[in-house]
């Protein structure tokens, strides 16, 4: 495996961690805490992230962990679409969109690197 002993040690759950965190503070405002189905979908997309990480690290294998990491990436465009509809409805300013999508951006990639660096393991 990786030679991380923990799921807690990888850097894109923490990030996913610290996105989550933001998500849920954002969709607490007033005018997005009213449209529930949005809230609990974005909230739902954004803890998908951590938790398809945490899962897939306890699978054993870089082939199972490669697998939930993939599906972690979607959450985040998952969330990264569910911004969108928010700013679009005005439930985000600019700069609060901005931040956020940049935060799971970041996360994307970092899960995008992680990806590679697993499957060039398995391609030796």
């Amino acid at each position: 495996m990786t030679g991380i002993e923990r799921f807690e040690d990888v850097e894109a759950w923490k990030k996913a961690r610290a996105l989550v965190k933001a998500i849920y503070k954002a969709t607490d405002a007033s005018a997005f805490r009213k449209d529930w189905a949005l809230r609990d979908q974005i909230r739902r997309a954004a803890i998908s992230i951590m938790s398809n990480i945490a899962e897939g690290f306890s699978r054993q294998t870089d082939k199972e962990f490669v697998q939930f990491l993939f599906i972690a990436k979607g959450s985040v465009s998952e969330v990264q679409s569910q911004l969108y509809t928010a700013s679009d409805v005005g439930y985000l300013p600019e700069e609060q969109f901005s931040t956020l999508y940049a935060a799971a951006d970041e996360v994307a990639r970092l899960l995008s690197g992680f990806i590679r660096y697993l499957k060039s393991g398995l391609d030796s």
